[in-house]
């Protein structure tokens, strides 16, 4: 990768080794060595984005999620935002019922070993495989039991389709959570959705806000300002602190660009949105790519051979077990299983508080998977039980999605120092500038009123003054005629034409 590579440039690249057509869908993050994440601007260099020193790790993942996933043109597209939607399920930000979480998890099993086998699934099987943060015996029994009776006969792609569709209908689909405290400091997750802005605190969506609703979004520090206009109510106005002022900031650029993927009809109608004022530093941001009208629209014209999916190894997803690929320590070597152990739960402990995939805490040990359907209302006869012990904290995890530490070395810190001195410089200038002018037009309104028609003690005064008189006459009549002069040249020439 040269070092003056924009970020489309790496986007295209990985696109067209996965022979991927719709694209739009995804895009590339990475996380800072403050363990903030970033998703990879593709206007902007490479190299100039990443604060670490190379080699840089990053993340390919789903960035807008299909508002409906079963429209998607390609099957390739579809396995893809598949693989997304099973991580984020295994990282508990995708929550259900135990129900729905046991027909999800039979899905995947079908998908990944094929119809039910006695001689090669004996009884248990199901307890082998972790499709969540936590489970029971009694999910296990029920996850088996629909993979037996009900999916026999579905081929991958089927049972891929029929999850997609499955979890589109959750509240939490699309939900990719930021940690924020609401002015009580209360915590809360923000996330943005294919249909809207959302906001979660103990396991219950407290606010959903449609994107025709968001007139605003705006940052200051660490606060996030929301301003919502509905039609039964007043205008109002959320407002949330993030952890940082880069949180903040990131949570602000991800609402900009959500808000535009998903509200506008036309790419030509994003516009560059600012979160300043005169005397503070801001931030100018645009939305770079194609909203998801134009996306649907040309996934309509593709017209090739579907490409062939090698669905054991395509995309190894290392934070989530795989069932079809992924080292099991029985075929290690009995010498080096301790060497094996000891090097995976020093890499456990190396990302232990990595911010990437804000996956869910994995605490209690009772019947274990439910939250809110889209209805408000779980089912009478299912025990409600929630994913972690009280609260939705996915930024809490023990498990988070494999990524390795960015180590920012001497040349990291010296470039966060010069950062930091760049920006108080930036600073400075910005209010040395703002004062100049502000000055240069006070100057002119002085003028402008001392040559006018105004009569009052203080501009008598200062009009009776020698150097008032002396600006009068070599300056500003003189300037008065040659301006005068030009503008009659200019009407008698349109006069003319």
């Amino acid at each position: 990768l040269q070092r003056d590579a924009k970020g489309q440039y790496l986007f295209d690249l990985l696109c067209h080794h996965l022979n991927l057509l719709e694209k739009d869908y995804f895009g590339i993050r990475f996380v800072d060595p403050d363990k903030q994440r970033h998703w990879l601007e593709f206007t902007k260099s490479v190299v100039k984005q990443m604060r670490a020193q190379p080699p840089f790790t990053m993340c390919f993942r789903v960035k807008f999620y299909p508002t409906d996933p079963a429209a998607l043109k390609e099957e390739i597209t579809r396995y893809l935002v598949f693989l997304q939607i099973k991580r984020d399920l295994y990282h508990g930000r995708l929550l259900c019922k135990t129900s729905d979480a046991a027909l999800l998890a039979a899905y995947i099993l079908q998908a990944e070993i094929g119809d039910y086998d006695p001689g090669k699934h004996p009884e248990g099987y199901s307890s082998k495989f972790q499709f969540f943060p936590k489970h029971s015996e009694k999910l296990e029994r029920k996850i088996a039991e629909i993979h037996k009776t009900e999916l026999s006969g579905q081929t991958p792609a089927t049972s891929e389709l029929n999850f997609l569709r499955k979890a589109q209908t959750l509240e939490t689909y699309g939900v990719d959570p930021h940690p924020c405290k609401d002015v009580s400091g209360n915590a809360a997750f923000l996330a943005f959705t294919p249909f809207g802005f959302v906001v979660l605190q103990g396991n219950k969506r407290v606010h959903f806000i449609k994107w025709n609703e968001v007139t605003k979004m705006k940052f200051e520090g660490k606060t996030f300002y929301l301003y919502v206009s509905q039609k039964e109510e007043k205008k109002i106005v959320l407002t949330y602190f993030a952890p940082t002022p880069e949180a903040c900031k990131h949570l602000w650029k991800c609402g900009i660009e959500n808000q535009a993927f998903y509200k506008l009809e036309k790419s030509s109608q994003v516009r560059t949105v600012s979160s300043s004022n005169l005397f503070f530093k801001g931030s100018r941001f645009r939305y770079s790519g194609r909203v998801a009208k134009e996306v649907m629209e040309s996934s309509a014209k593709i017209k090739r051979e579907p490409p062939e999916i090698h669905r054991a190894g395509l995309v190894p997803s290392r934070s989530c077990p795989s069932i079809t690929h992924g080292p099991r320590l029985s075929s290690v070597p009995r010498t080096r299983r301790r060497a094996v152990h000891i090097s995976i739960m020093e890499g456990l402990e190396s990302l232990r508080d990595s911010a990437h995939s804000t996956p869910v805490r994995s605490a209690s040990h009772g019947d274990a998977f439910v939250a809110p359907g889209r209805s408000g209302r779980a089912e009478s006869s299912e025990r409600v039980a929630v994913i972690a012990d009280e609260n939705y904290s996915p930024a809490d995890s023990v498990l988070p999605t494999p990524l390795r530490a960015l180590c920012p070395g001497a040349g990291g810190l010296g470039a966060a120092q010069a950062e930091q001195v760049n920006k108080f410089v930036l600073s400075v200038l910005r209010l040395l500038l703002v004062t100049v002018g502000l000055l240069f037009v006070l100057l002119l309104l002085l003028i402008v009123l001392t040559e006018s028609d105004l009569d009052t003690a203080f501009f008598r005064d200062i009009r009776q003054t020698p150097e008032f008189e002396q600006f009068h006459y070599q300056y500003f009549c003189p300037l008065r005629r040659w301006f005068a002069c030009k503008v009659r040249a200019v009407v008698s020439l349109l006069i003319d034409t």
